[in-house]
């Protein structure tokens, strides 16, 4: 495994295994337990997901049972929008999900989406990182001058922007911002959800035939090279097992250009800009 140095001197593995979209608890146990099994040592969810008690149980299966000990995992969970309206409901919004997870502190927790109060929220955030409740704070889904204006005005600069990142939207000025402002950048939908046909990608596929890897493998490299710390999603043991083993190849230059220039320059799986659909995240509640 490789790793990111956070701001907070913490190391972040660069491969995170994500449980998005596991929405039945028992096979969000089973996964989360096989994931750390298999030699993740970094798990990221969200109240959003509505999956962190299952996550939680999962953990403390494997700290049962010998796979693990708490101190060599990274927990990562997201505050959401609805909790985000100020300083009260972002202290209680921590609580309730260190309280899901069954856990005494996250080693990283972000906002999830760049809405709602955010500032005031974040500040709820900075003091429980003082308090060492959380290890490190960050955000998410922020655009390049979003994250710019925040890193400006906020007492500590986020340890990490998660945002979509795969070889169909690279966001070089994301990358290039982040690390103006020494903020490490960990890529949700690195496999871009599949779509744009990237497990059958003509360049990728013809790439991995070079190292012996599969287009997935070398798609999730591309973006380790460039500092990204990625985070994948399987139910099946076999392609958590594959995800993770990307770390005995190095792609040339050459090869890392020829992915870049797959990019689109925008996403095709959400639009952020889109006034509709940032109402609706406003106005999305999770819990009573």
């Amino acid at each position: 495994m490789n790793y990111r140095r956070l701001n907070t001197n913490a190391n972040l593995p660069q491969v995170i295994f994500g449980v998005f979209q596991i929405t039945d608890h028992d096979e969000c146990v089973n996964c989360v337990y096989n994931a750390i099994k298999a030699g993740y040592r970094a798990i990221d969810t969200a109240a959003s997901y509505g999956n962190e008690k299952a996550t939680g149980e999962a953990i403390q299966k494997a700290i049962t049972d010998g796979f693990v000990t708490r101190e060599e995992l990274f927990i990562i969970s997201k505050m959401w929008v609805q909790d985000m309206k100020n300083y009260e409901t972002a202290k209680k919004a921590i609580t309730t999900s260190l309280n899901q997870l069954g856990l005494t502190y996250l080693d990283l927790y972000l906002e999830h989406q760049a809405m709602g109060n955010y500032f005031e929220a974040y500040r709820a955030m900075e003091d429980a990182y003082k308090e060492g409740i959380l290890k490190a704070i960050g955000v998410s889904n922020f655009f390049p001058a979003t994250l710019a204006n925040f890193c400006e005005n906020v007492e500590i600069i986020p340890a990490v922007n998660q945002i979509e990142l795969h070889p169909f939207f690279a966001q070089e000025l994301a990358l290039k911002t982040m690390d103006h402002y020494g903020v490490v950048p960990q890529a949700w939908a690195a496999l871009a959800e599949g779509k744009h046909g990237i497990f059958k990608d003509k360049d990728l596929v013809e790439i991995g035939e070079k190292y012996g890897k599969s287009s997935a493998q070398v798609a999730l490299r591309w973006n380790i090279q460039r500092g990204v710390c990625v985070t994948v999603k399987s139910t099946k043991v076999e392609r958590m097992k594959e995800n993770i083993d990307i770390f005995d190849f190095s792609l040339t230059e050459e090869e890392m250009n020829r992915i870049s220039k797959k990019s689109l320059d925008h996403s095709e799986i959400i639009n952020h800009f889109d006034p509709e659909l940032v109402a609706f995240l406003n106005h999305r509640n999770i819990h009573d």
